[in-house]
Formats: structure tokens, C-alpha cells, sequence
């Protein structure tokens, strides 16, 4: 890459995530994005360095043989003289604060809909946790090559379940073994679709001019009729397309196409390219006083959203995952943590795809690096040249379920552990130590986190572990005074607990005795959520 000024190079950048209940096609679409940007030859396959590498946004093994996202990833890639960075986030609720810390880094985001079941529970969950961030939305109605609920239908049910104004840009034919492509509402054409066969490779339709007679070789007088006077009826029915109040969170432009037959995907990547915001302003503070970081700022500064370990099992290696949000970065390049003041060398930053991954010579705003470490950083954690910048911190949320968790051979305990607290620092679960007692304490949203945990200390540490019921049913963080603290704990030690950072927390065998003693120490606070960092 060209050495261009940091304003320059951060207005080229598209950072964006991809959102979606589970089995709507989201990793799906995010290979075929990667192929449409020509990082891959084919869904799957890596093009680096002249050989092809086998891969996937689903790196894990849990992932690939339960066919689902457990865990966020970036990818990388040039495309049209834009550099696009994809984030995939976990599509499943039980990992929504993982989703949550992602979308943080994120600028825009692809909404992917199943067309035959439109809004989903989980749907709703991660688009409200993109409201609460302002961030602009592109809908993509996938598996039109299946049978659909009706088009009319699923714009109703956006305007009515996301308070946003549809605003379609291409207008579908039929749907299922009827679907023959869409029209392009803006430029009055058409875009074939080809049911390719098992093995073939898949055609790039060219667009039809509405007016041309070559219209008549893929859609019939009637089909023909139907899909314009949809189009018609549609035109008269949204309003147009609007790119400010897109970029306001007022409106999101709508796509109809089939992710597996790689149909309207590149047709998105365009409209990324098109429509999404390049990085903006950043609230800081530096030195305790509220700023703003501009992406052509002269110092380097970013943040940390994400910790993964062993992502590279032969090298018990540990990432973070840093957003840049200023400066122009290099390599070698010494970078202080707000938080610690303590300064490191970032000697071998690297760029991702999945799991696959190669030395970063330099980056700008916009951009996503792993910062390979050792303990030094931590999500949430601030880091700039002078180290006196510090963006808000990522939230912890109280979990749902809790767990005690003990290792079958007693022997291993101190690598069980070192694990979880490997564990907790990546936010795959929470761990809360009781001040009374050896138990380590396990608190997750869902069932299935604590499966992919089980999955992970086998796989990555050979502990065999086993989670019992925990006689808490909820966990807070306490917060006021520390004397008030202090006596609260020592009236309830039994239940008093600490978190990762050493935090005071309680754990409770319900909600009624949390509120019962909201009410005996009101000048204690019992917090659902925590800063992190």
C-alpha cells in the first residue's frame, strides 16, 4: 500500500459488520463476499501468496461441525479502491455480548433476513443493539431461491417491527422454483438469476435493460407483468432511497438474492462501497477532558474489542483484536494502554482472514489489527502514543445462568485455573471467584456457552471438566463507597465473590433477596452491567 495522508486512507475504509438470526445464511454471505472482493477463488479457499489455503469466517471446530458462529472474526480485503473489513459476529443469542463488543468497532452493518421467515427473535435482539450504537443498516433478503413470504410483506414487517423506513433498491421475480432474478429499481434493468447445477460454476448475470427485448429469454408476458407492476406499485408505495437518512439509522436500503448461488452479492459489496460511512469521529477523553479522535489525526490511537486465544492452537498464541481509530500505524511502532501507562513495541501486528493471517506493514483508521500478547492487554483496554487517550469502555453484562466448574483430575486445578481466566479475558464467560471456599464460579447467557467452554478447555488445555449447578441463581456487581462496600461484604461474605479484575461482586440465590437488600444498604449499588477496563 502507497503511503497516503491518514484522512485519505481512512476514507477509503468500510468497516462493517454482518448480523442475523442463526441459519439466515450469514456466514454464507460473508464467504461470498470475500469471493465477490476477490479475497477467495472460491467459497472457502484463500488466494495468498500464490497457493490456496483451505478457510472460513467459522474457524473453530466446534463451529464447523455444529454449522453455526460462536465466535466474532474479521477478514480483511481490497476491493474497487476500497479496503473492506468484515466483521462476523456470533449469530447465536447465547453469545450477544461478543456480538455486542464487535459491533462497537463497526461503522455499518448487513442485516441478512431469511426471506421465507423475515424478522426473528434474535434478529430483533442484534438490531436493537445496533439502534443503541446509531449504526446504519443494509438489509439483505436471502434464499429467494427458495419459497418466500411475500415481498409487500417482509417491508411491512421492517417498517413495523424496526421502526425503519424500507427503502428497496432491487424488486424480486417470484421467489423459490419461480424466482428469476430482480429488477434494479434505480437504473429500470434486470438482473437474471441462474439456478447453476451441482459443480457448475456460478454465471455473473449482465443486466436487461426493462425496454429490451432480450427480456422476453428469461421471464414470460406474465412474469414479466407481475415483477413490474410489483416494482410499480413498490416505487409508489416506499419512499426513495435517501443515502443521509440511511447514514442517520432512518432508513435501510433493501436487497432481494440468494447467498449460496452467490446472486446480488456483488451487488451489496457495491452498495457497501456506495452507501456505508467511512470511520468517523471517536468521544474520548484525554487526560480526564472529553475530545473527539478524527481519523486524520497525526497520533495513533484505537481500541481493544476483542481478546482470542490459541486461534493458532501450535503457538498458544493471544490476540487483540485493536480497532484503529486515528493516525497512520506502522510496524514496530510503540504504543502506550491508557489505563496501565505501561508502553509495548507492536513488532509483529497482523491482518486477518478467520484464522489465517499476515504481518501488517501498515494501517489507518477504520482498520483492524491483532496485537499478539501475553497479558498486556485487555478488552476495553486504550491505546495511543501518548497513552492519554481513553475511549468508553465495553460493557460486562450480568450473566443469565451460573455454574460451579471443577476439573476431573484434581491435580490439573491450577492449569483449569490459568484456562479460565484465559476464557473470561476473551468474554466467552464470566468468572467470579467466591472469597470463601476453592469453587471457581462460572456465569454465561446461555447453555450453549458453556458447551463451546467444555469444547475449548478439552481441546485447547486436555481439561476435562464438569459443570455442576451453583447454589447462586444471579450475580452484581457492587458499586458506591468502599466503606459501604466493605460493610455490606463482611455482613454477607458467604456470597461475596471477585470477578477477573479483582471487582466486588454478589452473588444471590435470587432476584427478590437482591431487591430485599437494595433496600437494607441503599447506599450500595447492585450493578447489572460493568465497564470493562
Amino acid at each position: 500500500m502507497n503511503a497516503h495522508s491518514p484522512s485519505a486512507e481512512a476514507a477509503r475504509r468500510r468497516t462493517f459488520a454482518i448480523i442475523s438470526h442463526p441459519d439466515a445464511g450469514k456466514t454464507t454471505l460473508t464467504e461470498n463476499l470475500l469471493l465477490a472482493g476477490g479475497a477467495i477463488r472460491a467459497a472457502g479457499a484463500v488466494r495468498a501468496r500464490g497457493e490456496q489455503r483451505r478457510t472460513r469466517s467459522d474457524w473453530m471446530k466446534i463451529e464447523r461441525e455444529r454449522g453455526i458462529s460462536v465466535s466474532a472474526s474479521a477478514m480483511t480485503f481490497d476491493h474497487a479502491g476500497l479496503m473492506f473489513n468484515l466483521l462476523d459476529t456470533p449469530g447465536h443469542e447465547d453469545f450477544s455480548e461478543d456480538t455486542y463488543r464487535t459491533l462497537t468497532a463497526a461503522d455499518a452493518a448487513i442485516m441478512v433476513l431469511d426471506a421465507a421467515r423475515g424478522i426473528e427473535p434474535q434478529t430483533l435482539k442484534l438490531f436493537e443493539v445496533c439502534r443503541l450504537r446509531d449504526i446504519p443498516i443494509i438489509t439483505f433478503i436471502n434464499k429467494m431461491d427458495r419459497e418466500a413470504m411475500d415481498p409487500f410483506a417482509l417491508l411491512d414487517e421492517i417498517g413495523a417491527k424496526l421502526a425503519l423506513d424500507p427503502a428497496p433498491l432491487y424488486w424480486p421475480a417470484g421467489s423459490g422454483n419461480r424466482f428469476k432474478g430482480v429488477i434494479d429499481l434505480r437504473h429500470d434493468t434486470f438482473l437474471p438469476f441462474h439456478r447453476a447445477a451441482a459443480g457448475e460454476q456460478t454465471q455473473v448475470p449482465r443486466p436487461i435493460p426493462l425496454t429490451s427485448n432480450a427480456l422476453i429469454t428469461v421471464l414470460s408476458a406474465e412474469e414479466r407483468e407481475e415483477v413490474q407492476e410489483g416494482a410499480m406499485l413498490v416505487k409508489e408505495a416506499s419512499k426513495p432511497f435517501d443515502p443521509q437518512s440511511f447514514l442517520e439509522g432512518h432508513m435501510t436500503p433493501i436487497l432481494f438474492g440468494s447467498a449460496l448461488r452467490h446472486f446480488a452479492v456483488d451487488q451489496l459489496l457495491e452498495g457497501l462501497g456506495a452507501y456505508a460511512p467511512p470511520p468517523g469521529l471517536v468521544a474520548a477523553t484525554r487526560s480526564g477532558e472529553a475530545t473527539h479522535v478524527a481519523p486524520g489525526d497525526d497520533e495513533v490511537s484505537g481500541f481493544v474489542f476483542k481478546i482470542q486465544a490459541n486461534m493458532d492452537p501450535n503457538h498458544r498464541d493471544r490476540v487483540a483484536f485493536v480497532r484503529l481509530t486515528s493516525g497512520r500505524f506502522t510496524r514496530g511502532m510503540k504504543l502506550k494502554v491508557e489505563n496501565t501507562g505501561r508502553q509495548m513495541s507492536v513488532n509483529a501486528p497482523i491482518m486477518f482472514f478467520a484464522s489465517d493471517r499476515e504481518l501488517a506493514e501498515e494501517a489507518f483508521a477504520g482498520d483492524v489489527i491483532g496485537i499478539p500478547n501475553h497479558g498486556v492487554l485487555r478488552v476495553g483496554d486504550s491505546l495511543s502514543q501518548t497513552g492519554l487517550l481513553r475511549f468508553a469502555g465495553l460493557p460486562n453484562f450480568a450473566p443469565e445462568i451460573l455454574r460451579r466448574v471443577r476439573v476431573t483430575d484434581p491435580l490439573k486445578a491450577k492449569h483449569l485455573k490459568k484456562a479460565l481466566e484465559g476464557l473470561a479475558e476473551e468474554g466467552v464467560t464470566q468468572l467470579f471467584r467466591p472469597l470463601l471456599g476453592s469453587d471457581f464460579i462460572v456465569g454465561a447467557v446461555g447453555q450453549l456457552q458453556f458447551e463451546v467452554m467444555a469444547d475449548r478447555l478439552g481441546g485447547e488445555y486436555a481439561l476435562d471438566v464438569v459443570f455442576e449447578p451453583a447454589p447462586y441463581a444471579e450475580a452484581r456487581w457492587l458499586s458506591g463507597a468502599k466503606a459501604d462496600i466493605d460493610d455490606f461484604g463482611g455482613k454477607h461474605r458467604t456470597a461475596m465473590a471477585a470477578d477477573i479484575d479483582q471487582a466486588p461482586v454478589f452473588l444471590a440465590k435470587s432476584a427478590w433477596e437482591i431487591g430485599y437488600l437494595s433496600e437494607r444498604f441503599p447506599k450500595v449499588g447492585f450493578e447489572r452491567t460493568k465497564e470493562r477496563a
